[in-house]
């Protein structure tokens, strides 16, 4: 028997709330705004799109945990304190802020609209799970599994996600960026001092990582181009201990393998 939202969280007035179903926008997760920026996040619920979606007193926030079907974090509560015409105010509330980044609910909603009416959904919300810990970003998959879109490493970095950090602050590599706009890619690589997690700070922090071909794609200092077009996958790793010529020779033989230099790819050399 599954256990319901109803179960562990009476709400005796859901017709006072819309129940926000916060997913992809065509650019960004919202889950990754909701682990980088929780002012960003909380746009999300100022946003007027036009319509007056938001015509009821509270918000109920879901969030697309979009690494797992049909399956929803709990984003907060928030009061709607106004609508100013184009935007709407908002306050976080202090109703279920235990849950909040913590409860995974179940719902197989795949209606357009995203902001429905509560008291349609309540009753079938599904408990996935309740974290221990307010959720950072997705647990270390391993070495093998590295296949990130960079809005979703831009939340691991500012995060300091722990066992990610432990995982490649250690570790020299050879990566790939992906640029799915133009299916262009850029093979990397970290050596020297410079582990894999401190060199993909770096393209955190400026979104080119100061690679000439990349700063030209980069333009814009809010780095929106590179969280909808950027991936980074990690295509070797080795110990800190290995020659630093080796890890050269294999990111020259991964270079040739994709061909990334000239006109098919990003890399000049």
């Amino acid at each position: 028997m599954p256990i319901l939202l109803s179960d562990i969280w009476p709400i005796p007035n859901p017709s006072g709330f819309k129940v926000h179903f916060a997913r992809w926008n065509g650019s960004v997760q919202p889950l990754e705004v909701f682990v980088r920026d929780r002012a960003e996040w909380q746009g999300w619920q100022e946003y007027y799109p036009g319509r007056n979606d938001f015509n009821r007193p509270h918000i109920f926030s879901l969030i697309q945990f979009y690494h797992e079907p049909d399956v929803w974090l709990f984003g907060g509560i928030y009061n709607v304190v106004a609508f100013r015409g184009d935007c709407y105010e908002v306050a976080l509330s202090e109703a279920g802020a235990g849950f909040i980044g913590r409860l995974k609910l179940r719902s197989s909603y795949r209606e357009r609209t995203t902001r429905a009416n509560f008291e349609n959904h309540y009753a079938t919300l599904e408990v996935q799970e309740i974290l221990r810990e307010l959720y950072s970003g997705r647990r270390f998959p391993g070495y093998d599994g590295i296949d990130l879109p960079f809005e979703e490493l831009e939340a691991l970095v500012k995060n300091a996600r722990p066992d990610w950090m432990a995982a490649l602050e250690s570790m020299k590599g050879i990566y790939l960026i992906s640029d799915t706009k133009t299916g262009k890619r850029y093979v990397g690589s970290a050596y020297g001092d410079q582990a894999i997690w401190s060199r993909w700070c770096s393209y955190v922090g400026s979104g080119h990582g100061g690679n000439v071909e990349l700063r030209a794609l980069v333009t814009d200092p809010t780095l929106t181009y590179c969280r909808a077009n950027f991936r980074f996958a990690l295509l070797e790793h080795r110990p800190m201990q290995t020659p630093n010529s080796v890890i050269l020779q294999r990111e020259a033989f991964w270079k040739g393998i994709l061909l990334t230099r000239g006109e098919q790819g990003l890399n000049r050399n």
